[in-house]
């Protein structure tokens, strides 16, 4: 797949809340999650497939609602492509926010070997 059909794709799945499908689908074995310094209820750094599959699910057990979702369109530049998401949701704990993030993948060999996230996560 070119790195704009993997890009399409993602933003697909997300859109039908299929995270681990793309997970599986479009990520390397050894895929590399960035969160900002700091990003208080994860490791700044998640190495591996399965890794970054336990790291959904468990961010997925925080939510208790999710009152909106969207993710933009992507914009590719050669291997990488990056995407804006807005979440507003309510956090088992923590209330109802609103999380902004800018998401940004490299792809390589057909497949996502890094994604990072840019904004901080309040949970």
């Amino acid at each position: 797949m070119t790195t704009r059909e993997i890009a399409d794709r993602l933003v697909s799945l997300c859109r039908e809340g299929k995270v681990e499908v793309a997970q599986r689908e479009l990520y390397a074995e050894d895929a590399v999650n960035i969160e900002p310094y700091g990003t208080p209820a994860f490791p700044e750094e998640t190495k591996g497939l399965n890794a970054l599959i336990e790291k959904a699910r468990q961010f997925g057990a925080l939510i208790e609602q999710v009152h909106s979702f969207s993710i933009s369109e992507p914009l590719i530049a050669g291997n990488c492509f990056a995407c804006a998401m807005q979440l507003d949701v309510t956090i088992r704990g923590r209330g109802r926010m609103s999380m902004d993030e800018l998401c940004i993948y490299e792809v390589n060999g057909g497949k996502i070997v890094s994604e990072r996230f840019t904004s901080r996560l309040p949970i």
